[in-house]
């Protein structure tokens, strides 16, 4: 646990980043501040709009926090996504935000980048939440557990750890028997998305990832998990596989189950009031060392790719020296 930033009254926060393919800023800035219908009808990903345009308003919103400050690498996707997204103000530079928010939000998702976008935020000791996944590259693990051993306020995830259609196994797969066989299939890059598909069974199968082994190739990634349960995953994340993304088949002793994610809204909007109720609390919804394992299974997978498909033992990635 760590000190409550901000226990209560409002909640200042801070969108910071925008790369290809990602449009988390306007998606979770509108979570958090609703949106102007015609600004947003814009937005270079229409998928957002559309999934938007579902929802009563009363839903967006959460706790008295808003996205108060905004900073993108392209300066005109935030005056675009403030726009859309009612947000009051664009910085020119990131570390403009300091003293102005309670908190920020690097919404980007490419792992190895992290590190350096959220060391100001870190050494100005503002609470951070990452965008899947925190690093890719087992220097940058060791950074980030270090920040968090010393007590930084740092959090993040995947999503899909929130999907709802999920959520049943993560609270009992006991019909099921002890399960002996999981897959799940996501779209994209392994090194962008494959924290997705790792994240959307890891509250399902817990702690306690042995290997990872990568038969793939660089668009078209096969990773074979094996678990200290006795259980084996295979992920599979394919560049191409658009109509063949979340699906998740979970097979047991006693029986089995096949489960498609779909609430984009609903799962991108828990991920976010999970945050918030960190800075209220200041007690983690999960673990860090859940993260770190994550971080650990796509480190291995990108390993074992590079060498072949070797066979990579979790316990060789070290998150501390």
């Amino acid at each position: 646990m760590v000190k409550a930033p901000v226990p209560e009254g409002d909640i200042r926060l801070a969108m910071l980043g925008m790369v290809e393919g990602n449009g988390h800023p306007y998606s979770w800035s509108a979570i958090f501040n609703g949106y102007d219908r015609l600004e947003m009808a814009g937005c270079p990903y229409p998928g957002i709009f559309q999934y938007l345009e579902k929802q009563p308003a009363a839903t967006f919103g959460i706790d008295r926090a808003k996205v108060t400050h905004i900073w993108t690498d392209d300066p005109a996707d935030a005056r675009k996504v403030a726009r859309a997204s009612l947000i009051p103000h664009v910085v020119r530079n990131p570390q403009d935000v300091i003293g102005q928010v309670d908190a920020v939000i690097i919404a980007t998702d490419k792992g190895h980048e992290h590190v350096e976008r959220a060391r100001p935020f870190v050494d100005a000791g503002i609470p951070v939440f990452i965008d899947k996944p925190a690093v890719d590259r087992e220097e940058d693990l060791r950074i980030v557990q270090g920040w968090v051993d010393r007590g930084a306020a740092i959090l993040s995830s995947s999503s899909m750890r929130y999907c709802k259609e999920f959520m049943p196994y993560r609270l009992s797969t006991h019909a099921l028997g002890e399960l002996r066989f999981v897959s799940v299939t996501m779209i994209k890059s392994w090194e962008r998305y494959g924290i997705h598909a790792l994240e959307a069974i890891y509250p399902i199968l817990g702690p306690g990832f042995i290997s990872a082994v990568n038969t793939g190739s660089g668009d078209r990634n096969i990773v074979h998990l094996k678990h200290r349960s006795g259980a084996d995953a295979v992920v599979a994340v394919n560049e191409n596989m658009s109509g063949g993304s979340g699906k998740l088949l979970l097979c047991g002793t006693q029986g089995s189950v096949f489960v498609q994610s779909g609430d984009t809204f609903f799962a991108f909007k828990a991920q976010m009031e999970a945050f918030v109720r960190y800075l209220r609390t200041g007690e983690r919804p999960y673990p860090f060392a859940e993260t770190a394992e994550l971080m650990k299974l796509l480190i291995a997978g990108i390993r074992s790719r590079e060498l072949g498909g070797a066979t990579i033992g979790l316990q060789d990635i070290r998150e501390r020296s």
